[in-house]
This record gives structure tokens, sequence and C-alpha cells, in this order.
């Protein structure tokens, strides 16, 4: 099944609705994160593929999620100065989600994609092609300076 995430708003920090269509022409790559779990490193490393492809027309999104072992537990503007602070993580941070079970967008649209189903755990990825479909679905230990993420990444920003 294709997935699109056009139609798709999510909430912004202050609580605002922002369309994910405002987004087209991008590639986007949307991570469950939180503060306070094993996989927080890979703020860095998100960061890192932020800052190699934003040229080429590639955007990273954040959405904070504590349904995993609370491990997100802070207000929003804690995690946004976390991440700033800590990883030096500047991409867009949006207002908290539910990406399991009583899902918020952007997951209710996005598990929806194959293997469909919930997320599993804080930093799984969703890459996102120009056009709002999804490309690929990513488990939260695929790091984002993997090869299998880069290519992806490359291959989606080719089309």
């Amino acid at each position: 099944m294709t997935v699109n995430i056009s139609n798709v708003t999510v909430q912004s920090p202050e609580g605002k609705g922002k369309a994910l269509s405002d987004y087209k022409g991008k590639v986007l790559l949307i991570v469950n994160v939180a503060s306070k779990c094993g996989f927080t490193k890979q703020y860095s490393g998100l960061q890192a593929i932020q800052n190699k492809f934003e040229s080429d027309g590639f955007q990273v999104l954040g959405f904070p999620c504590n349904d995993f072992g609370g491990q997100e537990p802070g207000s929003i503007n804690e995690i946004k100065e976390f991440c700033s602070t800590e990883y030096g993580a500047n991409f867009p941070i949006f207002s908290k989600v539910h990406a399991k079970g009583n899902t918020t967008e952007p997951y209710t649209t996005l598990n929806k994609a194959e293997p469909a189903g919930d997320v599993e755990w804080n930093f799984e990825k969703f890459l996102i092609s120009k056009d709002g479909e999804v490309v690929q679905r990513f488990k939260s230990n695929v790091e984002p300076n993997s090869q299998e993420l880069i290519t992806s990444i490359e291959k989606a920003l080719k089309n």
C-alpha cells in the first residue's frame, strides 16, 4: 500500500497546525525522538545528515515521543534545549506525539506504511519522497550515517 503524508497536519511546538505538504519538493526523514534513550546519540547523526543533504532539498523532522519506557518526559522547550545544547541539533522538533496505540499524526498515517504496524521504539525512521510518499521505513538500530540510509536518501533526492 502506498502511503502519502501530503494531507497530514502536525502540531508545531507552539501548538499550531503545520501541514506536511509545506515540505513538498523536499525529501524528508521523519523520526520519533527521545532524550533519555540508548539511541539518543543518533541526534548527532541526524544533524550530520541534515547538514550534508540540506542544500540538496533534504529535511529531518523530529517528533518527541514518550511512548517507549517514558524516555521523553520533558516539556517541548526542555526537549528542544537538550537537542540543541547536547547534540547541536537544529532541525525542526514538533510537539510530542504518540507513535503506538492511540496514535497521533504523523504516525496515524505513517504506521500504515509497509511493514505496517505501530512504531516499535524510539528513533524509528520514515524516508519520504519529494511528493510525500513513504519510500522506506528504518528500525531504530539503523544509524543515521549507515550506508543503507545514506544510499536511500541519495536515491530519493535524485528522483
